[in-house]
């Protein structure tokens, strides 16, 4: 590859490393692990809970993906069920046959991190609440509810996603309306995020921006990068994400970088932070994310995007809604046509 490339998914289930081998035999070339970005990716920046007791939830690897991000002390949802073996209680086959005895030694659980959608959601949705209700100690007798709860950190906020079936899958967005919906129904409050990463958060293209910078380096690239290209099928994320990090940069322009943080709905004050931290690491030289919506995933190109979007939200809650963040810089058939316009745009031949 001549030209700097990230590959950016809201996958998470799974090591970097892997990723970078799937895309490499799809791909027929070489895709080291250092051009992937999964959804929880960035959350190596967020060093100050590295040293905390996490809760990690999803599937696939968390424990070794948590320890690869930087963190030292994990605890795994099926680590927190063995330790406290009445919690889990949907499943008759998996109840207790008699009473176990107290559970003695178990470390207090400090924050949790959502890395993706669960296999038995409702083991994770009743532990992942047992877990913010006893402020950490899920095996005491529940008392005051505290409130703000211990710090969440969420991964990929998809509603849906497309795989093999004809219709869109159900994706940790989904799983997440879940666990806020139960929330607030049981404590009357909203279930507040230190951080929602994945995109179509800004803080994750700002992670790839700092890595396509780093890639040109490597390179020996002279000329700055001023064009970002964010190539993508799902306009709630893909296209939103990039159209959102493109007003940033407008904002950087103008040196209103935290006026326009204030402003962006899902920026809250620990994603300002990181995005500024990488703000001292990134060439300012980009100055524009163009959005490029093909048709072969979520979107079919047959009606209006703001329409249908007006319609119905398919958003995080925590993002306000503009239709005009779903209304992409170009539409084309697919990544071939996307990568053909991004070099005719570049006067690349």
């Amino acid at each position: 590859l001549r030209v700097p490339v990230v590959f950016l998914t809201n996958a998470g289930n799974c090591l970097r490393s892997d990723k970078a081998r799937e895309l490499s035999r799809a791909l027929r070339l070489q895709v080291p692990p250092e051009q992937v970005i999964l959804s929880h990716s960035p959350l190596q920046l967020f060093s100050r809970f590295h040293q905390r007791c996490m809760l990690v939830a999803g599937q696939g690897p968390v424990e070794e993906n948590a320890r690869n991000l930087g963190f030292k002390h994990v605890v795994t949802i099926e680590a927190l069920r063995k330790a406290y073996p009445l919690l889990d209680m949907v499943d008759l086959s998996r109840r207790p046959k008699e009473l176990p005895p107290p559970t003695t030694g178990f470390p207090t659980i400090e924050g949790v991190i959502l890395f993706g959608e669960p296999v038995r959601w409702e083991t994770s949705l009743q532990l992942i609440t047992d877990v913010l209700l006893s402020n950490g100690n899920p095996g005491a007798e529940l008392q005051d509810v505290p409130y703000p709860h211990l710090p969440v950190l969420a991964c990929n906020m998809d509603l849906l996603w497309m795989a093999e079936a004809k219709m869109p899958r159900f994706g940790h967005g989904t799983f997440l309306l879940c666990l806020e919906s139960i929330y607030k129904k049981v404590t009357g409050r909203e279930l507040r995020y230190e951080a929602l990463i994945g995109k179509p958060s800004p803080v994750t293209y700002r992670y790839a921006q700092y890595l396509i910078q780093q890639q040109a380096e490597k390179l020996g690239w002279k000329a700055p990068i001023r064009r970002l290209y964010a190539v993508g099928d799902n306009p709630m994320s893909d296209i939103c994400g990039a159209n959102l990090y493109n007003n940033y940069l407008k904002s950087a322009q103008q040196n209103q970088v935290q006026a326009g943080l204030k402003r962006s709905p899902q920026a809250a004050s620990p994603q300002a932070e990181v995005s500024l931290e990488l703000r001292s690491d990134c060439n300012s030289s980009v100055e524009s994310c163009e959005s490029i919506l093909v048709c072969t995933g979520v979107y079919r190109h047959d009606g209006d995007i703001a329409k249908k979007a007006e319609t119905v939200f398919h958003g995080h809650r925590d993002f306000c809604f503009d239709p005009s963040l779903v209304e992409p810089s170009y539409i084309v058939q697919d990544v071939d046509e996307a990568v053909q316009l991004a070099f005719q745009k570049e006067n690349w031949s």
